[in-house]
């Protein structure tokens, strides 16, 4: 059975998003990757709808069965942090609001799941994703780290399944 995860990296001014697919014996094909620019909009509100109506309409045309997220980091900057934390709890309204499971992961736990090492830059990632997904050409920053949390979610997902726990219980026994 093949499974379609929704991987997100929130932002206040750019959300990436990345969907894969993930097969029975754990092989990940991509499906599609953007970044959703929400600085079109003319105030801040206005960015979560358009970060909601993006994300509806990306589940709606993909039909995702579980979606994966970044968790929040401390920010240097406090309205920042605020900022990234309301369009992070956006992200996850769109998919609640389907029903979806979510499963959450720290930056560092993804940057060691795809690249090896909890410190790895975006210019990393980038790399690794095209090489893991056998993408041609540099792909943009948000939709790379996008990519990252659903493989990230699709690994531990496959582990899980190998060991017969679940994908909450892997990552809680590091």
């Amino acid at each position: 059975m093949t499974v379609r995860i929704l991987g997100i990296d929130p932002g206040s001014q750019r959300t990436g998003v990345g969907i894969i697919d993930v097969d029975a014996a754990g092989r990940i094909t991509h499906v599609h990757h953007q970044p959703i620019v929400l600085l079109v909009a003319e105030n801040f509100p206005q960015r979560l709808k358009v970060l909601l109506d993006e994300l509806d309409a990306l589940i709606t045309r993909f039909q995702p069965q579980e979606v994966a997220i970044e968790k929040v980091f401390m920010a240097r900057n406090p309205d920042s942090a605020l900022k990234l934390g309301q369009a992070r709890g956006a992200a996850m309204c769109a998919a609640v609001l389907r029903d979806l499971p979510i499963h959450e992961y720290a930056a560092k736990e993804i940057k060691l799941a795809v690249v090896g090492k909890g410190g790895a830059d975006k210019v990393q990632v980038q790399h690794m994703m095209g090489v893991l997904l056998n993408l041609n050409g540099k792909i943009q920053a948000d939709a790379a780290d996008a990519l990252a949390v659903a493989v990230t979610h699709a690994n531990v997902r496959a582990t899980a399944n190998r060991i017969g726990i679940s994908a909450r219980q892997v990552w809680s026994r590091k």
